[in-house]
Formats: structure tokens, sequence, C-alpha cells
């Protein structure tokens, strides 16, 4: 752990009281640490042409907002080497485009109906549209990349999106399958969410002038973040405060999808699959009786830990680098995000 530091794992079962709201305050108050450099990244995201609809899909998603933790992983880990250069904040742009292309893109897969509280772009542009637009996000993230990064952050981007493509294809196979096994739902969550997280940190790393060893490190800690993020998000799903989270509770499991939560308490109990299969429509009692289950055989908790678990491997990649605010803000951040779970 970093020094002067509370191990993680104690700080996050002090946090009974706090949860998301605390969690998404303290995002907030991380995020001005970086003046102007994430501002001129909001400025950019918002900077689409508006002349077509593909430009307006993209748009839509793009002003809504979001945590920009991709961004803020790719300004902070320049931080850590020589600064934020023009270059960086052209990487962090690419790496929210890429983010925001896969959102889009999902919505079309899931039929969702909202993204970030608003109407889904699919619903306002159409399904189509909103597949151009993400591609187009796409082709605009692997320009900025080009013109302003070495070769090889270019080349790991691309593999980035090659894996996150056959995660998405991976977990729409598995799709309907509640026997998933735990290596699978890791397949999913390390090609889906960590390696985006991974990219940024590298990208970063390397326009920060950083070692090859020590952009190997921040990989490192954006695949524990990512891995943290997503079992966070699993939990949250079958657990968490749907006023808040802004997401309905049991929606993956709706879906069909094999989240964290369901995996282990398959793994613990095969019988226990078929009671936990949910219609779009399912009643309360029929929600509240799959949630019994899951709590029955331990596996929220079980998640919960694995989040904590990945959280505290995350922060302790950062423990050679030097202290300061770049370091301790990427602590901040890693842990606020699995504090969603208090």
């Amino acid at each position: 752990m970093i020094a002067g530091e509370i191990a993680v794992v104690e700080r996050l079962q002090r946090l009974s009281s706090q949860g998301e709201t605390r969690a998404n305050e303290r995002l907030r108050e991380l995020q001005p640490l970086l003046g102007d450099d994430l501002r001129a990244v909001e400025r950019n995201l918002l900077d689409v042409p508006g002349a077509r609809d593909v430009h307006r899909g993209a748009r839509h998603l793009l002003a809504c907002g979001g945590k920009r933790l991709r961004p803020v992983c790719v300004l902070l880990a320049a931080r850590l080497g020589r600064g934020v250069t023009p270059e960086a904040i052209e990487l962090a742009i690419a790496a929210e485009l890429v983010h925001n292309a896969t959102l889009l893109h999902d919505d079309v897969v899931d039929d969702a109906s909202s993204r970030r509280g608003v109407t889904a772009a699919r619903l306002v542009y159409g399904n189509a549209i909103s597949i151009f637009a993400g591609d187009w996000l796409l082709v605009d993230a692997l320009r900025r990349v080009r013109r302003a990064a070495p070769p090889d952050v270019l080349e790991r981007l691309l593999e980035v999106i090659d894996e996150m493509i056959v995660a998405e294809s991976l977990q729409l196979e598995r799709r309907g399958r509640l026997a998933t096994s735990f290596d699978d739902w890791l397949a999913v969550a390390t090609g889906k969410t960590a390696a985006l997280f991974r990219w940024a940190m590298y990208a970063g790393a390397r326009v920060g002038g950083l070692d090859r060893a020590q952009a190997a490190l921040l990989e490192r800690f954006g695949c524990e973040l990512g891995l943290a993020y997503q079992a966070v998000d699993d939990v949250l799903d079958v657990a968490g405060d749907a006023g808040i989270t802004g997401k309905a509770l049991f929606t993956d499991l709706r879906e069909g999808k094999g989240s964290l939560p369901v995996v282990l308490a398959v793994r613990s109990d095969p019988g226990i699959a078929a009671s936990l299969v949910l219609e779009a429509d399912a009643s309360a009692d029929r929600l509240a009786a799959a949630a019994a289950r899951l709590a029955s055989v331990g596996a929220v908790d079980e998640a919960r830990a694995y989040a904590v678990a990945r959280t505290a491997a995350a922060i302790d990649t950062l423990t050679p680098f030097a202290a300061g605010e770049a370091r301790d803000t990427l602590a901040g951040i890693a842990y606020e995000l699995s504090a969603r779970l208090a």
C-alpha cells in the first residue's frame, strides 16, 4: 500500500453510510485538480459537427456527460511523468471517444431505452444512426491517436479495440446462459471494460515520457481498476439503489447476462440457476426472491470482496511512483469507485 494510507480494505469497510453518492461527490472533487486540461478535453468532446444525423447521434451521447474516468486516467498518467502536453489532451479525448462509441453500439445490441438518464440515441435517431455514430467516433479517435502519439500507442489501441469486440461477442454468445464460468466472466470483463482503462494508462505514460517498466506498472493499474469497476457495476445491478445509480435493478439479469454475483452464485450452487431466470417484466416479488437467493449463497458479498481485492491490487501498483498529487489522485479514484459498494 501507499505509505501513510490506511489499507484500502479497511477503509472500504468503514464506509457503511457513504456509498454511491459520496463516491460521485469525491470523483467530482478529484476532477478539478486537472484544471484546464480536463476542461480542454470536455470542450473538444462537445465540438462535434451537427450537420448530419450521424454527428448529432454522437453528440447526443457525449453531451450527457459522465465521469470521464478514461480521460482522467490518461492525464494523470502523463502527470506522473513530464506533465500534460497537447498530445496527452488528444489521447484523453480519444479514450473517451472509444468508450462512447462502445456505448452507442451496446445500446443497439441491448435494445436500451435510456443512457445516462436521457433517452438513448438509438430511440432518437434510429438504430442505424446509433451504429454509424459509434463508428464515426472510433475513426475520429484513431485519427487523433495517429497524430498525437508514437506508433506503438496506436497499435496498442487497435489491439484493445479487437479485444473489446471479441469480449462483446463472447458476452453475446453466453447471453441467457447463467451457468457462465468465472473464467468467461473474467475474459469479458478484461476485454470489455479493463482493456480501455489499461490503454488509457499506457497512452498517458508514453506521452508523459515514462519508461517501459513504469508504463507496464500503469497498464497493470488500469487493468485492475477496470476489473474492480466491472465488479462494482455487477454488484450494483443486483444490490444497488436504482434511485442513485440511475439503473433499474437486475437489468443485466433480465437481459440474460452473467454478472459476477450470478456467476459466483451458480458456481456455489448450480441448482440455483433456474431460480435466477428473470423475464423483462418480472414482478417486484420475483426480483426480491432472486435477490434473496443470491444473498443466501453469499454471492453478493463474494463479488464485493473481489472488487475490493482488485482495488487494493490497483493501488498497490502505484507504490513505486513518487508521492504527489497525480499518484494520490489515481489511488483516490480507485478507492472511491469501490466505495460505491458501501
